[in-house]
């Protein structure tokens, strides 16, 4: 796991979740590759690792991937990270996690804006700043009624990852018992979304990669 999703992640545990209430958390993706959000997780929770593959920090193999062995809300929170990009489905996906979340509970999601093509074993998808409130207008359509609570893209730190972050709330009529934001403890990011306001926060036309290539050509379309 890349270092700015390190960072994101443990800054949605601090953020969102209460560090001493005994919380089961599920993790989709869980297999420990350089770290795991594992580790960044309030002490008390239950922590359940789930992932297509048998590896280090995974408890649960999954025999279909787009169906949760788990009981209908009985998840307080879904993380996902670095994962999402790889799930050929993933708006099937999306609507599982809805599925076992409490209706209060809440599903983290970091996945790649930009970035090397990595299979494991495929690579399909990268998430622009749009993407959080489709995967709403998606489950509203199948029968959920979740809420954006926020989502933004991160900056790049030490590598060439930009990430979309994104989260959301399985009820919107629980959208006020989660009143914090991420996006309040972040000292800068691109093309925020925040609930209940209009338009994007931080708009910006060119992602890092883009706007760094203009800078060193200085030309405003970069080589193109």
């Amino acid at each position: 796991m890349h270092p700015s999703a390190l960072d994101n992640g443990g800054l949605f545990f601090d953020t969102y979740l209460n560090a001493g209430e005994a919380l089961t958390v599920l993790d989709i993706g869980a297999q420990d590759v350089n770290g795991s959000l594992r580790a960044l997780a309030p002490a008390a929770c239950r922590y359940v690792g789930v992932d297509f593959a048998p590896g280090r920090g995974v408890d649960v193999v999954l025999d279909d991937p787009y169906r949760l062995p788990f009981a209908d809300q009985s998840i307080d929170a879904v993380v996902s990270s670095s994962c999402f990009e790889h799930v050929e489905m993933f708006w099937l996906s999306f609507n599982e996690i809805l599925r076992v979340l409490k209706p209060s509970g809440l599903f983290y999601l970091n996945a790649p804006s930009n970035g090397d093509f990595h299979r494991y074993p495929v690579d399909c998808w990268r998430f622009y700043p749009d993407a959080g409130a489709a995967l709403v207008r998606w489950a509203v359509r199948s029968g959920y009624r979740p809420a954006l609570l926020e989502s933004f893209t991160a900056y790049q730190k030490l590598d060439v990852w930009s990430d979309f972050v994104a989260v959301f709330v399985k009820d919107e009529a629980q959208v006020a018992r989660h009143p914090r934001r991420m996006l309040d403890r972040l000292d800068r990011y691109m093309n925020g979304r925040r609930h209940g306001e209009q338009g994007i926060l931080c708009p910006q036309e060119h992602p890092e990669d883009g706007a760094r290539l203009r800078r060193l050509t200085g030309h405003p379309k970069g080589l193109g």
